[in-house]
């Protein structure tokens, strides 16, 4: 306790407020056994470190110390309390030290929310470039269906969510990152498999493998579909894209899924062919509306909105 320190917030010890000072003081001075030496210590004179003790006496209601003119001596009630006042010291420091660390980007945890197709193939490279800078901050991922995403940041959870942007976003800020296209997956053998290029025109009659009903993807096929005027025979539904996969590997039929799952599906041996589309479907980061974000989280979404998307979704 050789510092110096000038803090003079209470601690309130059985509805007594004390301050850091005043355990200092008194710490100082139980170690020392001296008023000179503890007040040379504190940078104080010693008729103010007199002062201060007496005062902590007083505020406690008892005596801690003895003095004579030559040394300082602990009561039985002094010697009781010593190592209390020391932890209460220690407990101080490490709080305000973790609360350095987290400012400082040396501890601490980040979650983030983000739908399976983004979570399998975009947000490994990024937390391992985030890692890199920050490798104190702990990562908590929760890979889920874009609504439960949606709910995870609501629900104060997860800090960032990665989603196409929704429909309802009440209570939500969506930042865009980039938009994405949509694939025609299918086994190599199907009849479609050498197109290069095709449209939902294209897919009449089809078997077709769906995502379940109430996803924002299927409800996004279904409404392309119905303005297209196209009839599909829906042979299987899924709740998850790698079932889609899985389902349509068996040759089931071919799906319509996210261009950002392009290397899952081809890990799996299928044949991806890019959907003629007006305008892709915007990926971005969703926060709440309310709050602010911790330093790691503000420092991954500034990392988000700064990375090279076209790259990353190429490479």
């Amino acid at each position: 306790m050789s510092q110096p320190i000038t803090s003079s917030t209470p601690m309130h010890l059985g509805g007594k407020s004390v301050s850091y000072r005043q355990l200092q003081v008194f710490v100082q001075l139980a170690q020392s056994g001296s008023f000179a030496e503890a007040a040379d210590r504190l940078h104080l004179s010693q008729p103010a470190l007199s002062i201060a003790i007496k005062k902590f006496e007083d505020l406690i209601g008892g005596k801690l110390l003895s003095r004579t003119t030559r040394a300082v001596h602990l009561t039985q009630e002094g010697r009781n309390f010593l190592p209390v006042a020391q932890r209460l010291l220690r407990d101080w420091d490490e709080a305000f030290t973790d609360l350095h660390n987290l400012f400082a980007m040396q501890r601490g945890k980040l979650t983030v929310a983000a739908m399976p197709s983004f979570a399998n193939s975009l947000l490994p490279a990024v937390l391992s470039q985030f890692h890199q800078h920050h490798s104190s901050i702990n990562i908590a991922i929760l890979d889920v269906v874009m609504e439960r995403v949606v709910e995870a940041v609501l629900d104060e959870r997860a800090e960032l969510g990665i989603i196409f942007e929704a429909r309802q976003m009440e209570g939500l800020n969506f930042l865009p990152l980039f938009d994405d296209t949509f694939l025609v997956i299918m086994a190599p053998q199907h009849q479609l498999a050498s197109r290069l290029h095709l449209s939902w025109e294209e897919l009449q009659q089809q078997n077709y493998v769906a995502m379940n009903r109430g996803s924002s993807i299927r409800d996004w096929c279904d409404q392309s579909l119905h303005h297209a005027g196209v009839d599909v025979t829906l042979v299987a539904e899924a709740s998850q894209l790698s079932t889609v996969g899985q389902l349509v590997a068996s040759g089931m039929g071919l799906s319509v899924v996210p261009g950002i799952c392009r290397q899952e599906m081809q890990g799996r041996g299928l044949r991806c062919v890019p959907l003629r589309v007006v305008q892709g479907k915007p990926v971005g980061v969703i926060t709440r509306s309310r709050g602010s974000l911790s330093v790691p989280a503000a420092r991954l979404l500034e990392q988000l909105q700064q990375s090279d998307w076209q790259t990353l979704l190429q490479s």
